[in-house]
């Protein structure tokens, strides 16, 4: 995988942060929100920003955004349906929430929208949940968060209580509930799943491939796992995959992230004895066989970053943290890691290496307008990507 790299090039970058949102729209890569340690100090970042870079030409720009903007916050769950980014949960400076906002990222405007439902319920507050993107309507997955007394069941195993954490009539733990939001129509649904659901947990991972969604691992109370489970998103059926091969250790805080049609990708966390992590694992979802892959990124542990899939298969993990951040907190990151987790095609490599070395040889400089009209602007525009970095 010698085309896998780590670039921020431009002099303006992104600032560090943990348990923000990312998501990719034309070779764009958005973030939001999120939070940074200064001193002792955990500061939510502002949420009246957003934060574009440029996959092809390796450049940062920020942009400023209005609307119905929401509260500056952590741990949302953040994707992209339409060329639109949806937020939804997530913690503030008042604890979680359940509310979903809405950003167009193709306008060039980025007006928030706080979506309001005319049918259904919305779930309870949480943060550290995942969801699945499936025929126009986004599926959360988990968490952790809060419910009042009346509406916890101790019969129903969708919310366990964390016994640490409850105020008077108020109970915080983690649960398994599937809700469903459909933006057209404004709805909140709950679907009725069948099989064995997957115990609750949050701080886990989701990806889809098909009309399936997969989880990975996550905390379980007081537990981490590597455990995969899949909802047909169809039937509403969960299913677990039982690996026929060695597995990753359990983590939280991890991403999980489709890069073929059979093929899932997990990258850090933290490791079942509280040690970050920078391992990669491919998972074949037919053959149910784990492979670690080698990366150039081994000295690079993340856990609270985002994983988003770019062209070509690649992933590119932007930011998190490389402390346990329970404990020390000052670790935060602002690196693109783009991870190469299949081979390329033949026009991507010549395009990346043109553009790597045309600096480098007279001769290659010279012959630039003998490209293919394609390949040559594909060449200028990734040329400034492998500019020398000015760190």
């Amino acid at each position: 995988m010698d085309s896998t790299f780590e670039r921020h090039c431009s002099e303006l970058v992104a600032r560090e942060r943990s348990g923000h949102t990312a998501v990719v729209e034309d070779n764009l890569l958005y973030v939001w929100g999120g939070y940074m340690s200064i001193a002792d100090d955990e500061i939510l970042l502002p949420s009246n920003e957003i934060w574009v870079y440029d996959l092809e030409r390796g450049v940062w720009q920020v942009f400023h955004m209005t609307g119905e903007v929401p509260p500056s916050m952590s741990g949302t769950c953040g994707c992209s349906l339409n060329g639109h980014m949806y937020v939804f949960g997530g913690c503030d400076d008042n604890g979680q929430t359940s509310q979903i906002y809405c950003v167009n990222l193709t306008d060039g405007k980025y007006t928030w929208r706080k979506m309001i439902h005319e049918m259904g319920s919305a779930p309870s507050p949480r943060d550290k949940l995942s969801c699945w993107v499936y025929k126009g309507r986004i599926i959360y997955f988990g968490g952790y968060g809060h419910k009042l007394l009346t509406d916890v069941d101790s019969r129903n195993r969708s919310f366990i209580v964390d016994e640490a954490s409850w105020v008077e009539d108020v109970f915080w733990g983690w649960n398994n509930e599937v809700h469903v939001f459909d933006p057209m129509q404004a709805s909140w649904a709950e679907p009725q799943t069948h099989g064995r659901a997957p115990a609750p947990r949050a701080a886990h991972a989701s990806a889809t491939v098909g009309c399936k969604g997969y989880i990975c691992g996550g905390r379980v109370m007081e537990t981490r796992t590597s455990d995969i489970h899949c909802l047909d998103l169809e039937s509403w059926t969960w299913s677990e995959i039982t690996p026929v091969s060695m597995t990753p250790v359990g983590r939280s805080w991890h991403s999980l992230t489709a890069v073929s049609d059979n093929t899932l990708f997990v990258f850090g966390g933290l490791s079942v004895d509280c040690k970050p992590m920078s391992d990669g694992w491919l998972l074949d979802v037919e053959t149910k066989k784990w492979r670690e892959i080698e990366h150039p990124f081994k000295n690079k542990p993340r856990l609270w970053h985002t994983a988003c899939p770019g062209k070509d298969s690649d992933v590119i993990v932007f930011g998190g943290s490389c402390d346990y951040i329970l404990l020390v907190d000052t670790g935060h990151c602002n690196d693109a890691l783009v991870f190469q987790t299949q081979p390329y095609p033949l026009f991507r490599i010549c395009e990346d290496y043109i553009a790597k070395n045309v600096r480098n040889f007279e001769t290659l400089r010279s012959q630039l307008p003998l490209l293919p009209p394609k390949l040559l602007t594909a060449v200028q525009r990734k040329m400034s990507f492998y500019r020398p970095s000015k760190k």
